[in-house]
């Protein structure tokens, strides 16, 4: 079926690079919120990790499964990219997947096993959590360079993992400011705006990076009029950072409403992230295979576009129903 005078040849691989970039971005705020949590546990008392697993305990099954999602469309829209994505990544994705593993364990069983050995159950949750997060900061530094294997890359990679890891932490913050209140409350304004800085250096590290990764790049982010044009992307960041400041010191204070440090961490990363999608396409791995290239054939991708538009309004409306029920401040976590 044509669109707009396109075959489908054309235009489906365009609809799941889409398609999986919306999902990559909702993974990451969401899941990037409740794996910031898990971050931050480790600086928390008990009494505050149990209720910061109470403000994270309703989400975090369905938050992943916006990552599943991403990968089940690049494994089946984009076969060839899959391969070659998954072969220079296998490592990180392997810790990945222990550290998703090990937190989920250790989420349920700090509740549930011997009270002492609930402080072992904490620590394996903050592992778990933190080994998720540097990995996919990994990822992200050697996609970013083009799935680069020299020195100076896995160097950036590194630099990336722990800025990914922070801005993670910074969501985090901001999720708990917004579900939380007193003492946790207060140290959670207190992490946001530590974590923010080093989240914003991981911002400009890959925006620098970005442009010197190919001369392709460069010329997309730096040739005159390209330059005008993508202006607002950085500005509305400059804004939003600002507009984050500002809120932080108010909370400091005792002042102002709970919201827009989550609010505003999501916007910083979905301008992050537009900048991005735009950096790469029509790429899917950087440099080496387009969406087109990569993509399956048409007969396949129009049968599973019909699959994917079924299941992704059934992910979104459950996800909102979920935090519509449990809206409102964070109480205790139970299990009875």
């Amino acid at each position: 079926m044509t669109l707009f005078g396109y075959p489908p040849a054309d235009w489906l691989p365009v609809v799941f690079a889409g398609l999986m970039g919306l999902s990559i971005l909702i993974y990451v705020v969401l899941d990037g919120y409740d794996l910031g949590v898990g971050g931050l546990s480790l600086f928390a008392t008990e009494a505050e990790r149990d209720r910061m697993a109470a403000s994270i305990g309703p989400f975090w099954d369905a938050n992943e499964t916006w990552l599943i999602l991403a990968i089940g469309l690049l494994l089946v829209a984009f076969p060839a990219a899959h391969g070659a994505i998954l072969t220079a990544f296998y490592i990180p994705v392997l810790i990945m997947l222990i550290g998703l593993v090990l937190r989920g364990v250790a989420f349920e069983f700090r509740a549930k096993d011997l009270p002492e050995r609930k402080a072992l159950w904490d620590k394996a949750f903050w592992a778990g959590s933190s080994l998720a997060c540097l990995s996919q900061g990994y990822m992200l530094g050697l996609y970013v360079l083009g799935l680069r294997d020299d020195l100076a890359a896995h160097a950036f990679a590194a630099l990336t993992a722990i800025c990914l890891a922070a801005a993670y932490g910074f969501i985090g913050a901001g999720w708990l400011i917004l579900k939380t209140d007193g003492d946790l409350k207060r140290k959670a304004v207190a992490w946001a705006g530590r974590l923010a800085a080093l989240g914003a250096l991981g911002l400009v590290a890959i925006s620098i990076a970005t442009p010197l990764a190919s001369p392709r790049l460069y010329a997309r982010w730096l040739d005159w009029p390209a330059t005008l044009y993508l202006a607002p992307l950085p500005l509305l960041t400059v804004v939003a950072f600002g507009a984050l400041v500002v809120s932080l010191r108010g909370l400091a204070r005792g002042r102002g409403p709970d919201w827009p440090p989550f609010a505003l961490a999501t916007t910083i990363c979905t301008l992050g992230f537009g900048g991005m999608a735009y950096s790469f396409y029509p790429y899917v791995v950087p440099d080496r295979m387009t969406v087109w290239a990569a993509a399956a054939a048409p007969q396949s991708l129009g049968v599973i576009l019909v699959g994917a538009l079924f299941v992704m309004p059934i992910i979104i409306a459950y996800s909102a129903f979920s935090y519509y029920v449990f809206r409102g401040k964070a109480t205790t976590l139970r299990y009875d």
